[in-house]
């Protein structure tokens, strides 16, 4: 599919509301930047530029990284948007209601997981929820009773459910298995999932690990997805450490490989956080030597409270259309460069919400689509053959490089509520740039390099610049790059990490 044509027209105008907003994407001199339409006619007239796809070509067996939460709604838009996984409650206590012989498997309609299949979109699992006849504790978050005890003991309710739901789902497609959701979150705190302790819940993950082997051995585990931000204001160790402590104490774990086999983290709103809790995590892992294990951002995303079609009032992070779309772009880019394997957007569509209410979405309520869902397409479209990249940021501008193969993609940014100039070094005749939307033109470098202009973030007082400026995104040959930041003082190097 072609990211642009000659008279473009941006899929952003179909997911409606998106501002025409003084985007000043790319300058032929690095002191004169131009709004976008201009940039358009000026590189159709200066460069012979013409439209093209642009695409990351991954290698045959890569799968595309790119995941939606709850895409089953509509699975029509959820195959268009072209996600590689999506994310599906498996709830305990909906499969079995009253006791430990029900079996409702109508909870994960298998019609959804054909949908899925029919467009090569994998289904993650995620499993929680314990039923009421199931704990002594509070119902949906208490610790299923006999959850100490061998998984083959019929008293093991947990070990049970676990291994029937691996092996039922199996032939259905469903491998991979999270392992209930946001542990950090303390029972004081709004979002409480679990009320037991961090040795509670790696119990609740060895027996998951264990039993759902016994039933599908193909069975991949993650644990749960954490906050990070729960525990750090909290002056807390991060939950991921003090779970691995005792996991890695376990005897009987390096034989298990640990009891998962990948972690899961949820970063929201505030762009340079995704580069930094990533490599954190990573960082958390490879103290107890587990450098093996993968790295999701289960859920990402910078609610859009400024929708002029769903507003909804809350004092901070105030986030245009155009900053949520940002925010995916910048969010995929860094959290790709960290080292993070799958990366998926929460939520696909908000079919639940009342007036004014917090609304993620990629589809409205009434199924009308924000500019988001158009960023997200051109990210699972375009991102899928990205292997690794690196990260050069300063106080006014970052740069990522993620390498692709045979191409690179430099995706680039304002910090800042300045405007900033940069010039990125060439690695061949001609490239493809563009916005966030997937507007691209081919371009060819001037002297062996393209003068970029991006646009300054916006920024206020209560909290600062959570987004960085639109991007831009320029796709050529893979090889060594050189960035330049043009500043009034002069010209300064940017170093890739």
């Amino acid at each position: 599919m072609p990211w642009l044509r000659l008279h473009p027209v941006n899929r952003a105008a179909q997911a409606e509301s998106v501002p025409h907003s003084e985007h000043r994407v790319l300058s032929t001199e690095h002191h004169f930047p131009y709004h976008a339409s201009h940039i358009i006619f000026l590189l159709a007239i200066i460069c012979l530029c013409f439209a093209i796809p642009v695409h990351a070509q991954p290698d045959a067996d890569t799968t595309n990284p790119f995941g939606i939460v709850e895409g089953f709604w509509l699975p029509d838009a959820a195959c268009e948007i072209g996600a590689g996984w999506e994310r599906i409650i498996f709830d305990w206590a909906e499969h079995q209601p009253d006791g430990p012989e029900d079996w409702n498997t109508l909870n994960v309609d298998a019609r959804s997981l054909e949908a899925a299949r029919e467009c090569n979109r994998e289904v993650v699992g995620i499993v929680k929820h314990t039923p009421q006849w199931a704990t002594d504790g509070l119902v949906n978050a208490g610790v299923s009773r006999g959850l100490y005890l061998p998984i083959d003991d019929p008293g093991n309710l947990w070990a049970n459910f676990m291994r029937r739901a691996a092996a039922y789902y199996a032939p259905l497609g469903v491998r991979r298995w999270i392992i209930w959701n946001e542990p950090d979150i303390t029972r004081d705190t709004y979002g409480f999932e679990f009320e037991g302790t961090v040795e509670d819940y790696a119990q609740l993950v060895k027996v998951a690990y264990l039993a759902t082997k016994e039933g599908n051995p193909d069975a991949i585990v993650h644990l749960a997805g954490t906050t990070y931000w729960h525990d750090v204001n909290a002056g807390r160790r991060l939950y991921l450490d003090r779970l691995l402590e005792v996991l890695t104490a376990d005897p009987d774990a390096a034989a298990n490989d640990t009891y998962f086999d990948a972690i899961t983290l949820h970063i929201y709103y505030r762009t340079d956080t995704v580069w930094q809790i990533v490599r954190e995590m990573q960082a958390v892992l490879d103290s107890y030597g587990l450098h093996d294990k993968h790295i999701w951002i289960g859920e990402t995303n910078a609610s859009p409270n400024l929708d002029p079609l769903w507003p909804v009032e809350r004092p901070n992070w105030q986030i245009t259309l155009d900053q949520q779309s940002a925010f995916l772009v910048q969010a995929t880019a860094l959290g790709l460069a960290a080292g993070a394997d799958h990366i998926g957007v929460y939520k696909f569509y908000d079919w639940n919400l009342t007036p004014g209410a917090e609304s993620f979405g990629l589809i409205r309520v009434d199924e009308t689509r924000r500019p988001a869902f158009t960023a997200w397409q051109m990210i699972a479209e375009q991102f899928s053959g990205v292997t690794g990249g690196k990260v050069v940021q300063t106080e006014t501008v970052d740069v990522v490089r993620l390498d692709a193969g045979a191409q690179q993609i430099v995706v680039a940014w304002a910090r800042s509520g300045l405007p900033v100039q940069i010039r990125i070094g060439a690695t061949d005749a001609e490239g493809q740039i563009g916005d966030q939307y997937g507007m691209m033109m081919r371009v060819r470098p001037l002297d062996g390099s393209y003068s970029v202009a991006l646009p300054g973030a916006l920024c206020n007082e209560t909290d600062g610049c959570p987004v960085g400026g639109a991007p831009v995104i320029l796709v050529q040959s893979a090889g060594e790059v050189n960035v330049q930041e043009l500043t009034p003082s002069g010209v300064v190097d940017l170093q890739f990490d």
